[in-house]
């Protein structure tokens, strides 16, 4: 078993390493080939490539925290929406409606 780990460690690692290294270098080429010909921008380096690839993986991605957290919250409401009976999600249609606008027109009455 340690053996093991005394390989995959290592390579992990530097598995890792080369991973980044070609997430900066990929974000640098585009970049400077796209922005300079498209909006005049300048070029970057290589450590300004992966504070762009970190930002945007912190804006857009998060940092890989799930936890599946989202897909449980659906799957605890499709859960109590299923153990509804039909008047009860009637009942919660007709208030959604009512609170948010949602849904057709009541039928007016006849303005006379």
């Amino acid at each position: 078993m340690k053996k093991k780990w005394i390989v995959f460690g290592p390579a992990a690692i530097l598995g890792l390493i080369l991973f980044i290294a070609l997430g900066g270098i990929i974000v640098r080429e585009l970049w400077n080939w796209l922005t300079p010909a498209l909006f005049g921008w300048h070029q970057i380096t290589f450590w300004q490539a992966l504070g762009i690839l970190l930002l945007c993986r912190i804006l857009f991605g998060g940092l890989g925290h799930r936890h599946g957290g989202r897909g449980r919250a659906w799957r605890r409401a499709g859960n109590r929406w299923e153990a509804l009976t039909p008047e009860e999600r009637e009942r919660f249609r007709e208030t959604f409606r009512n609170r948010c606008g949602y849904g057709p027109a009541p039928p007016k009455e006849n303005e006379g």
